[in-house]
């Protein structure tokens, strides 16, 4: 047994350097044990880098929003997490992780993470809708929440009084939607939206003097401005002094609250009372899930309209899966979802279990399903014999939702039904 498991170890340490998930595992001292490829490559340091330093040398957390750390507080998994954070170069990155406690003997000796790089992600959808080509207006908002009614009530009202206005809210909630609805609604109207992504333009001054220079009368919408350094800051609120508020649209985001993110020195206290003439918090869809079905409900409305399709919305199932679901991208991972969906729509009219993408059926079963990575000595397997039991559970589990049927179970792990017979036939050889 113990030569079955040395020959294995060149397969663990090739899968654990070649996964496409950044792995990171410490000790209940924070020192990290475990570094893989991936993870560097997400987060740009090397082995060495983080075995010298603890994660708050390294990283601008708090430790309350390290998922590591509270692990090893709470001694209880964290699943699904989004962390937005920045890597060694300065970049801000976003990552989905999943987070373990690790147990020895029921004492706790550290803990693991596994993290699904979603930067590009996030920022492919900053817009939900604009592929349509419509302008972006209230209208176009299909919220029925009273939160969001409230949300565009006091949106209305900037518009109106044409004030300054910062914009409150987690990624994907929504408010460039909120930002855009507002420059629609301006009497007069403004020529141009002008939407500075702070997190990744390093001109904004420059080209705010350019579009001056150009003439005209703008709304500019700064998107995460404590995304930007504090120099950055001083020289933005240099200039938005500068501008006609009577002229100009002024409109800015932040994305946590604005007190924590002036204590911690990300975001510049002038330039936060500048813009909060008005400030408008933006709820997670999680808090208003109302929202859901009828923003279902206006995507499907408008691919029949754009491809001519048949398809009028979800399964009763389906829709009570999306309700369970926390949406921890809020927005615009629902409308990424829909787009997964979408892809595979023929002549379909209803949208069914079977048509969900394979990862967020994954997701949404193992929201209740206990798990446990951690063992004790004697429970310890080798690794080939853990993936092999996860991969039983999983499959068992699809079985149970299929009532046993092997074809239509088949279909939906995305195999064939000879492959899915002949993995429970090797399977029983280990009962």
């Amino acid at each position: 047994m113990f030569e079955q498991q040395r020959q294995l170890i060149p397969f663990y340490i090739h899968a654990i350097e070649h996964i496409s998930v950044g792995i990171h595992a410490i000790d209940t001292e924070g020192k990290t044990l475990l570094y893989n490829a991936k993870m560097k490559e997400i987060e740009g340091y090397a082995f060495e880098e983080m075995t010298s330093h603890s994660l708050f040398e390294l990283f601008a957390f708090r430790k309350k929003d390290s998922t590591l750390w509270r692990v090893l507080q709470t001694g209880r998994k964290e699943m699904n997490v989004k962390q937005t954070y920045r890597n060694k170069d300065g970049h801000e990155i976003t990552t989905l992780n999943d987070t373990f406690p690790i147990f020895d003997e029921d004492k706790l000796i550290g803990a693991i993470e596994f993290a699904r790089d979603i930067t590009s992600l996030e920022k492919l959808i900053y817009q939900p809708l604009r592929r349509y080509g419509e302008p972006l207006t209230f209208d176009s908002i299909s919220a029925v929440s009273s939160a969001m009614k409230q949300v565009m009530t006091h949106a209305k009202k900037a518009a109106h009084a044409r004030i300054p206005v910062v914009l409150i809210g987690d990624s994907g909630t929504g408010k460039d939607l909120i930002a855009e609805s507002i420059h629609h609604a301006l009497l007069p109207n403004n020529d141009d939206f002008i939407t500075f992504f702070s997190r990744r333009d390093e001109h904004i001054v420059e080209k705010i003097r350019s579009h001056l220079q150009a003439g005209g009368n703008y709304t500019f919408f700064f998107e995460r401005i404590e995304f930007l350094s504090i120099d950055m800051q001083e020289q933005l609120l240099h200039i938005l002094k500068e501008l006609s508020v009577t002229q100009h649209m002024i409109i800015g985001s932040i994305g946590s609250d604005p007190i924590d993110l002036i204590s911690d020195g990300q975001l510049l206290k002038e330039l936060y009372y500048f813009f909060a003439n008005l400030t408008i918090s933006i709820p997670p869809l999680c808090e208003r899930k109302e929202d859901i079905e009828p923003f279902v409900t206006d995507y499907f409305a408008r691919h029949r309209a754009r491809f001519a399709s048949s398809i009028q919305g979800l399964s009763p199932e389906v829709m009570r899966l999306f309700m369970s679901h926390d949406w921890p991208g809020n927005l615009k991972e629902l409308e990424l979802l829909l787009d997964e969906i979408a892809a595979v729509i023929t002549n379909e009219e209803v949208v069914t279990f079977e048509m969900l993408p394979l990862h967020f059926r994954f997701k949404v079963q193992q929201v209740d399903t206990p798990t446990s990575l951690i063992l004790n000595d004697e429970q310890l397997l080798p690794l080939d014999e853990y993936l092999r039991d996860a991969e039983v559970f999983y499959v068992q589990n699809v079985l149970k939702m299929h009532n046993g049927n092997v074809t239509k179970a088949a279909a939906a792990l995305g195999m064939s039904r000879q492959n899915l017979q002949y993995r429970l036939r090797k399977w029983k050889q280990y009962d």
